[in-house]
């Protein structure tokens, strides 16, 4: 596991993005960093770790929400400088405003965006705000 990690290329503040993606229909659920800690510990537990660049942190994502994500498959990049995670979305959303994926603003041809998708979850009364 440590050739693994040594091989990737970590940014100048020792992170790497990951991009998520749902295993069973390819559809990308989210963008996150994460260090080496956090490589190791994803593929030591098969549950997505990240480390948090606003609260300086580890997170293993669904802790708050249970909205876990099962690590299915994990490669990175050609460059070695970017991660896909294939994951099991355990909890039906990715997205911490209660949608399925953080990608639901879709830009329209008049320039307007349309959000598209619906909320899971609330997120205030998941995250207690």
């Amino acid at each position: 596991m440590d050739k693994i990690i040594d091989s990737l290329k970590f940014d100048d503040k020792g992170l790497i993005p990951a991009v998520v993606q749902d295993w069973k229909d390819n559809a990308v659920l989210m963008v996150a960093y994460m260090n080496k800690e956090a490589v190791k510990r994803t593929l030591e537990t098969k549950r997505a770790t990240f480390w948090s660049r606003s609260r300086q942190s580890f997170w293993v994502k669904g802790v708050s929400s249970g909205n876990i994500q099962e690590v299915k498959e994990f490669y990175y990049d050609c460059d070695s400088d970017c991660i896909l995670l294939k994951v099991n979305q355990i909890g039906g959303a990715a997205c911490h405003t209660g949608h399925r994926s953080c990608f639901f603003t879709k830009v329209v041809a008049n320039g307007g965006t349309e959000i598209i998708g619906r909320q899971v979850f609330n997120p205030d009364k998941v995250y207690k705000k």
